[in-house]
């Protein structure tokens, strides 16, 4: 999309996309409803804006590929993907009900533009890793981009990927790093020490860069600098849990609770979409 256009346009879309993650996770009664709207600007522009993919061909081998490492939040990506013409948005009604193609947590091409079953978390910069190795084997020059969240960070088989991918010199690679200070059960840094995270990436070896996650220029900013990088590229996004809806943001109930009907209707109203 134009970027004069996407940006003029943003507010509209990124409020019809929360409603759509609201709705999917009361009618689907499904959590981590707090996760999906951090990371929904993220996912956002990088389908807008970002990625090259064209939803009528979303299996050719040169698009860029996008692994949601952090699988709890598929509400986002399936929202995006429906918005995006990647399967129809009808689709969304179905969420997490028996014999839907949207499962609460991604599978492999369970709809046009999932490009793995995620969720178990530590696992998604790993896969990227490895198609974004195939892709220089191959000299292939698709784009591979990761969404991880904070506490993921815990897992070693994170940090076994970030010493791998700079002696490797993937220059094709990026990491996101959905960095909303949350975690299931407490502050990310009060259980483990990931501050100073940005510090962190770069004694690693990785071109890091630290942006304000709801703002779809800096995020836009920040891939367009990150592709042009020789080696492996980590953005961390300052993000809000919650994020667009005041009485969730910030609220680590959100990972749990699922909005109610007049909660529903209420955010509709928030978001002026009534």
């Amino acid at each position: 999309m134009n970027d004069d256009v996407f940006f003029a346009d943003y507010p509209k879309i990124i409020n019809k996309l929360r409603f759509e993650v609201i709705k999917m996770s009361h009618y689907g009664k499904a959590a981590h409803l707090g996760s999906s709207l951090s990371c929904l600007d993220l996912i956002a522009v990088l389908y807008y804006n970002f990625l090259q993919i064209n939803p009528k061909n979303s299996t050719d081998p040169l698009r860029d590929r996008f692994i949601l490492s952090k699988g709890h939040a598929i509400t986002s990506l399936y929202a995006v993907l429906a918005y995006r013409d990647f399967f129809p948005k009808t689709l969304l009604e179905t969420f997490n009900t028996n014999g839907s193609c949207l499962p609460e947590h991604p599978s492999l091409q369970c709809v046009p533009g999932i490009e793995a079953a995620t969720g178990s978390l530590g696992h998604g910069l790993s896969l990227g890793l490895g198609l974004a190795l195939a892709a220089k084997i191959q000299k292939q020059k698709y784009q591979t981009v990761v969404l991880l969240s904070d506490g993921e960070c815990n897992e070693g088989s994170i940090w076994e990927a970030a010493m791998l991918a700079p002696s490797l010199g993937l220059s094709d690679l990026i990491g996101i790093i959905d960095y909303n200070k949350w975690q299931a059960t407490g502050r990310s840094n009060e259980i483990m020490k990931l501050h100073p995270l940005k510090k962190k990436w770069e004694a690693f070896g990785w071109n890091t860069q630290e942006v304000e996650g709801h703002n779809p220029l800096h995020i836009l900013s920040a891939l367009r600098e990150a592709r042009l990088q020789k080696g492996p590229s980590m953005i961390i996004a300052n993000t809000i849990k919650g994020k667009g809806i005041p009485f969730m943001e910030d609220d680590n109930n959100w990972h749990y609770r699922i909005p109610k009907k007049e909660e529903v209707q209420k955010i509709q109203q928030l978001l002026a979409l009534s």
